[in-house]
């Protein structure tokens, strides 16, 4: 281990499945961090930066995280409800008026943020479009849904962000990577940007692989992969908001990190995050981010059980932005609220066992959610807990 990892006694486990992970070389290098009781039990960093293997993975990298994101997000917008700007139950277009077209009117904050709201991308934009904050949150202002508002629920992957970024800015006034900036990272004493500064570029470990990397997938396989996720599908249109981030390599350009995209261009650290979630359960140094009426409501479920997912076709389940306990999303089991990552990444909280925790990595995995690596190391972590 590095002189600058944190291991509590006991806890020696977490840290032995990140080195066997990498030792296996399902890893390449990542962050793995655990706060049980307000506490850091566990912050380790481990592998390389690259493929060669000749540049450490150190406490000092940080890591895009793709829709792990969500999690920042929703708790920035439980944070404005919990301050009385924002109410989960009125009409978005109360804070946001030019919302209020193509039969939006009457669509809740509560219905937007659990992904009812039907506006998944929009068909024609470039990629410059989608890093202009308002030129995007105008499209999707104006944008029709893709199927009638609460009839049903499907993975807003990348407009959600904007959609619940642009709240925050409409009732708060600030830009939404200011506002992460100075009510959670700062507080906190977080590494963690949402619109990353030049001066923290250097610092980025790139993200190796893609998410769908189907070169070696066998035909039929590729083909049902198409069906469900192709260019034309509601999949294929929402992960990539129609093909503007279709691009390889995307999320590892200086302009994608320096834009703000809520729904998945966070750039941190495990022991970040997981910090973030410990806040929002209880004080951790004498800050609480939210408090535990509004996190209750925040995160419980409402989209219905066992409903398919109207892009993702399995069953998802959804609170108030954060993605609850479904079989797509485990985590420690029931009670957790969080967010996944594609390609790995995750960060959650649990109440019931006072467990937040994170695992942040550059190799991508061809997934969305409950990748195997993470939920061995939450396994470990809810194991040492249960004693």
């Amino acid at each position: 281990m590095s002189p600058t990892d944190l291991v509590e006694p006991g806890w020696e486990p977490v840290a032995d499945q990140l080195h066997a992970s990498i030792a296996a070389g399902d890893d390449l290098g990542g962050t793995v961090a655990v706060y049980h009781d307000g506490r850091c039990t566990v912050n380790v960093a481990a592998g390389h930066v690259d493929r060669e293997r000749s540049q450490p993975y150190t406490h000092d990298h940080l890591q895009l995280v793709f829709s792990t994101t969500k999690g920042v997000t929703a708790v920035a917008v439980a944070m404005c409800v919990q301050r009385g700007l924002l109410d989960y139950a009125e009409p978005v277009a109360r804070y946001w008026p030019e919302f209020a077209v193509a039969g939006k009117q009457d669509a809740t904050v509560a219905q937007l943020l659990s992904h009812q709201c039907g506006l998944i991308t929009v068909d024609g934009i470039t990629l410059d479009e989608c890093l202009q904050w308002d030129t995007v949150t105008a499209k999707l202002a104006a944008q029709a849904p893709d199927w009638p508002i609460g009839t049903g629920h499907g993975y807003h992957a990348l407009s959600y962000g904007w959609l619940a970024g642009e709240l925050v800015r409409r009732v708060d006034g600030r830009p939404f990577g200011q506002f992460v900036s100075e009510e959670i990272a700062s507080p906190l004493g977080l590494d963690l940007w949402i619109g990353l500064p030049t001066d923290e570029e250097h610092r980025v470990a790139p993200l190796i692989g893609a998410v769908m990397d189907t070169t070696s997938v066998d035909p039929a396989v590729k083909a049902m992969l198409d069906a469900f996720m192709g260019p034309g599908t509601r999949a294929g249109r929402a992960l990539t908001m129609s093909g503007a981030f279709s691009q390889e390599g995307v999320f590892n350009r200086r302009e994608v990190h320096a834009a703000s995209i809520p729904a998945a261009n966070a750039i941190t650290r495990a022991g970040d995050l997981a910090r973030m979630y410990a806040a929002t359960m209880g004080e951790v140094d004498g800050v609480r981010l939210v408090d535990e009426d509004t996190i209750t409501v925040a995160s419980s479920r409402v989209t219905p059980p066992n409903e398919g997912d109207l892009c993702l076709v399995m069953p998802t389940a959804f609170g108030m932005g954060f993605m609850t306990h479904e079989r797509f999303s485990p985590y420690a089991g029931p009670g957790s609220y969080g967010h996944p990552g594609a390609g790995g990444s995750v960060a959650f909280a649990q109440p019931s066992r006072r467990l937040a925790m994170a695992y942040v990595m550059n190799q991508m995995a061809p997934n969305l959610a409950a990748d195997v690596r993470a939920q061995r190391l939450i396994d470990t972590a809810c194991r040492i807990i249960d004693g």
